[in-house]
C-alpha cells in the first residue's frame, strides 16, 4: 500500500540475517516508510527492497532460498524495480563464493568470485576510503568520505561485458585491504555495498538518502 505521507515504501527482507533493526532505523531516517518482512507480496510491491547480509555466503544463500528470496530479487531486477544489497547481500549477487574451501553458487547477477582477502589481518573491520567512479548517483555528495566495513571476503576483480550497445555499463566503486576489492556496484535497478551504510555515520546516512530519494523517480528500463 502507498504510504499515507507520500514517503517511498521500502521492505527490508527478513530472512534471518542477523540484526537488521539498525538498517530499518537508518532507512526511516533517510525518509522511507520501512517494513521488515519475509513475505513475497510485500517485497514485490514496495518501491524499494533492501537485502541485508551477515554471515557466510552459503548460509545466506540457503536462508534467502527459504523465503523465496532468489525469485523475489530476480523478479525485481528483471522488472527494473530497485534493490539495494548490503555486505554479504552484495556478495551473493555474484556468481559464486568460496569460504573455508567450500564453494557455493550465488545469484549470478554479476560475474565474479567472492574469496578471502589477501591481507595480513582479517576481518577487514573499520573505516576505509573508497574510489568512486564518475557519474555515481549513490555516492553523490560523499565521494571522498570513509565507510564502515566488516568482512573477510570480497570480489577482487571485475569482468563485465555489456550485452547491448545501448546498455550503460555498471559503475563500480573500489576499496583496498591487502588488495583492491569491490566496495559497491550501481547497475540499473540493482545497487549493492560491501560496507554497512547504516553504520557509516553521516556519509552512510547521505548514501541511503540518495537511494531512497531515487525511488520516487522511474527506474531506467522500468515498465
Amino acid at each position: 500500500m502507498p504510504d499515507p505521507h507520500g514517503r517511498p515504501t521500502v521492505v527490508v527482507l527478513d530472512y534471518g540475517s542477523g540484526n537488521v533493526r539498525s538498517a530499518v532505523r537508518a532507512l526511516e531516517r533517510a525518509g522511507a516508510a520501512v517494513t521488515l518482512s519475509s513475505k513475497a507480496e510485500d517485497a514485490l510491491a514496495a518501491d524499494g527492497l533492501v537485502v541485508p547480509g551477515v554471515g557466510a555466503f552459503a548460509t545466506v544463500m540457503k536462508e534467502l532460498a527459504a523465503v523465496d528470496g532468489l525469485r523475489i530479487i530476480g523478479r525485481r531486477v528483471a522488472g527494473g524495480r530497485p534493490v539495494l544489497a548490503i555486505c554479504v547481500g552484495l556478495q551473493v549477487m555474484f556468481e559464486r563464493g568460496i569460504e573455508h574451501g567450500v564453494e557455493a553458487e550465488g545469484l549470478g547477477e554479476w560475474p565474479g568470485t567472492v574469496e578471502l582477502l589477501p591481507a595480513e589481518v582479517v576481518p577487514h573491520m573499520g573505516w576505509n576510503t573508497v574510489t568512486v567512479p564518475e557519474g555515481s548517483k549513490l555516492f553523490a555528495g560523499v565521494e571522498n568520505e570513509r565507510f564502515y566495513f566488516v568482512h573477510s571476503y570480497g570480489v577482487q576483480s571485475w569482468d563485465f561485458e555489456v550485452a547491448q550497445p545501448r546498455m550503460a555499463p555498471p559503475l563500480v566503486t573500489w576499496s583496498e585491504h591487502g588488495a583492491p576489492f569491490i566496495a559497491a556496484v550501481e547497475n540499473g535497478p540493482l545497487c549493492a555495498t560491501q560496507f554497512h551504510p547504516e553504520k557509516s555515520g553521516d556519509a552512510g546516512a547521505r548514501l541511503l538518502r540518495n537511494w531512497v530519494e531515487s525511488l520516487t523517480k522511474p527506474a531506467a528500463g522500468a515498465s
